[in-house]
């Protein structure tokens, strides 16, 4: 399949070969245009597994400035190839020197980690106020009381380690209640554990995808403002891997999370839409998969308020105003770096 949502063209079928005739892209399968697109209403290619892409259309693309974002079939984000940055080299010099800096660095960690669990928190005791099972209320409203004492936990540390390690028992008890969260096909999409490369039961290949569409919006926020998205402060860095952007994303695991719950509950995805392979490897079906996208694309037009900016906004914006409260952090403008947090 191939579909243009907020000028983002997201490509999940196999095997299509992309290239342009003048201004126009061509999505082609064998002989057959399945879509042609002007090049000036696009911003980004987002590719799920394997297809092709003609030479003359990658060069278009760089010219152009549009980003061209490579995930594996089951949504692991793989890389993106992009023109030349935007942004003041300052800015990324001024990126490079504070992850020399463990102890500025473990400040904005924490704050990036506090966030994470406030959000989780009030994911929980959105969900205990709406049942009407009275064990399950108890039990959501305990953890969420426990995540409170994690971020003040997450206050005191002293290293990155130690915080690493209040963020994984927060998330082990965090993902202990996702279960409770489900009011629809509890059966087939039950949770046991968080299971990543590969995702191991339905509702974690969802998860797994909608954390991967986030990281694509991540990356192209943090170099929209100039960051190097590679070069992280509390993600450790690896070859290839978006860890800045990555830091982006703690802070919107919980939306991610809501509205992978949501599309359950509310029947947009099936257990069926879900193919379990050997191994017990599950993966989103292509048309399901589409589906899933245009669901997320819709979500983000949702309008929001952002507390500290003092403004309205879409949710679709919010990365990028992160990414560029992030970076007048990073430029000593700001004291600290400031999350956005969900009501």
């Amino acid at each position: 399949m191939a579909e243009v949502r907020q000028n983002i063209l997201y490509i999940t079928q196999q095997g299509l070969y992309l290239h342009h005739e003048l201004e126009v892209l061509k999505v082609e399968q064998k002989d057959k245009t399945l879509l042609s697109l002007p090049l000036q209403h696009l911003q980004g290619v987002v590719i799920f597994g394997v297809c092709s892409i003609s030479p003359s259309l990658m060069q278009k693309c760089l010219q152009r400035n549009i980003h061209i974002a490579f995930s594996s079939e089951r949504g692991r984000f793989m890389g993106m190839v992009q023109g030349s940055y935007s942004g003041n080299i300052l800015l990324r010099e001024a990126q490079f020197k504070l992850r020399q800096n463990a102890g500025d660095c473990l400040t904005i960690a924490k704050t990036f980690i506090a966030a994470k669990l406030q959000n989780q928190r009030q994911l929980l005791l959105r969900r205990a106020r709406e049942s009407d099972n009275t064990n399950e209320e108890a039990e959501l409203r305990e953890t969420s009381s426990w995540l409170e004492e994690s971020i003040r936990q997450v206050a005191l540390v002293k290293d990155a380690e130690t915080l690493r390690g209040v963020e994984g028992e927060a998330a082990k008890r965090y993902f202990s209640n996702l279960n409770y969260c489900l009011t629809q096909n509890k059966e087939k999409f039950a949770f046991d554990k968080r299971t990543r490369r590969p995702p191991r039961s339905r509702i974690n290949a969802l998860l797994s995808f909608a954390y991967s569409l986030l990281t694509n919006d991540c990356v192209s926020a943090c170099q929209a403002t100039g960051l190097d998205p590679f070069c992280g402060i509390f993600h450790s860095l690896r070859p290839g891997r978006p860890a800045l952007a990555l830091d982006l994303v703690e802070e919107f695991r919980s939306y991610a999370d809501r509205f992978v719950l949501s599309v359950i509950n509310r029947k947009q995805i099936q257990g069926d839409d879900i193919e379990i392979k050997t191994g017990g490897v599950c993966s989103l079906q292509g048309d399901a998969k589409k589906r899933f996208i245009k669901a997320w694309q819709e979500r983000k037009q949702e309008e929001v308020t952002h507390e500290y900016l003092n403004q309205k906004c879409y949710v679709f914006e919010l990365p990028y105003l992160q990414a560029r409260i992030l970076a007048k952090t990073i430029r000593g403008e700001l004291k600290t770096y400031v999350p956005f947090l969900w009501r």
